[in-house]
């Protein structure tokens, strides 16, 4: 046979490939209403375990990498799970005959929020100046609204986000208020108010990215205000994902997050400008970059592609910001002396350190 004619042999294999998965995904949806009624979790990670032990063993039988067959089937899982758990938030229909104000809802995020709440049935209303988004009802001015929805969550940027929060508590809503920013105390007088007002309030964090699918294994933070009932409502928004929900106090939240966000971004931005600064070309050092280097690369440089404005705020609005930064500074110092010093010692014992706290990070 000709080259062309391996080409159409292939692409014919393709179309068939394709085609089997969509039957898979269609199943997929069969599954999810199955479990429903079952009352079975969206995930089940016995069977998983089973189905990718399975395309290993299947995939070196048929002379084909028993990685490539795991990494197939992995895939194919999380699309299945993605379709299972969209099946299972429409299912539950949370939001059904209820309304839903997003103020700054043409924002990744709370463009993100707005589907997932129409999802749930909500009827949503996105309040943004920037531009209406297909699908939705839409208020340029939220301010000149009679503010009688349901629930109204903002999704504003952090440093304009309080002054709404104070604006909201002024009209005193009658629906439960939250935002979704990823620090609170630059808030806490916005929240405040509100509590202060007699409005239903809460806080929440969504641990993810606009471009997230699937919730299994993200964390949604939610932030103990006082207010049992929003907090309870809130949570309920997720309770037909597979999140893992987690509940806290507003101090505590930032205290943590100046180490989770703050500080992984401060040292991604650092390790890029180090590399910026040094003179060397980027393509020479991928010419012989190693496994660590790489994947430090490539988390950098998806750091390198966030909204600058943002993570100055994550790092400058923090009330307890200061402390990671300064973690920082102690351990790379802590680092060039142990090598100015020629201490073999001190460095081992910062690696044996480092060691043992990162095998702490395993969960029960």
């Amino acid at each position: 046979m000709t080259l062309e004619d391996l080409r159409r042999q292939l692409d014919t294999l393709d179309q068939q490939l394709l085609t089997i998965i969509a039957e898979r995904q269609a199943l997929g949806t069969e599954i999810a209403r199955a479990k429903r009624e079952a009352g079975l979790p969206t995930r089940d990670f016995g069977r998983e375990r089973e189905v990718l032990l399975k395309a290993r063993d299947k995939a070196q039988q048929l002379g084909v990498p028993a990685a490539l067959g795991e990494a197939v089937m992995q895939l194919l899982i999380r699309s299945s799970l993605t379709t299972q758990e969209r099946e299972q938030v429409a299912a539950q229909g949370q939001g059904t005959g209820r309304t839903a104000l997003v103020i700054g809802g043409a924002g990744k995020m709370g463009l993100w929020f707005s589907r997932f709440l129409a999802a749930q049935g909500y009827t949503v209303t996105v309040a943004d100046p920037k531009w209406a988004i297909d699908g939705f009802a839409y208020l340029p001015n939220w301010q000149a609204d009679a503010l009688q929805h349901d629930l109204i969550v903002v999704a504003t940027p952090i440093n304009t986000s309080n002054e709404v929060l104070l604006e909201l508590a002024k009209r005193a809503p009658r629906g439960v208020v939250f935002d979704l920013g990823s620090l609170k105390t630059p808030l806490r007088a916005g929240l405040t108010a509100l509590r202060q007002a007699g409005v239903r309030v809460t806080s929440v964090h969504p641990m993810f990215g606009p471009d997230t699918d699937l919730l299994s294994g993200r964390h949604v933070i939610f932030i103990d205000l006082g207010d049992a009932q929003s907090l309870q409502l809130a949570q309920s928004l997720f309770a037909s994902t597979m999140a893992e929900q987690v509940v806290m106090s507003l101090d505590e939240h930032d205290r943590l997050i100046a180490y989770v966000l703050g500080l992984s971004h401060a040292l991604n931005i650092s390790f890029f400008t180090a590399l910026a600064n040094s003179g060397e070309h980027a393509q020479r050092l991928a010419s012989l970059s190693s496994t660590t280097y790489d994947a430090q690369i490539a988390i950098a440089s998806k750091v390198s592609k966030e909204n600058p404005e943002l993570y100055f705020e994550i790092q400058r609005l923090n009330e307890y910001g200061q402390e990671s930064l300064t973690a920082l500074q102690k351990a790379v110092n802590q680092l060039i002396d142990s090598v100015n010093r020629n201490d073999v010692s001190a460095f081992k014992t910062i690696m044996l350190q480092g060691r043992e706290y990162l095998a702490g990070r395993t969960k029960d």
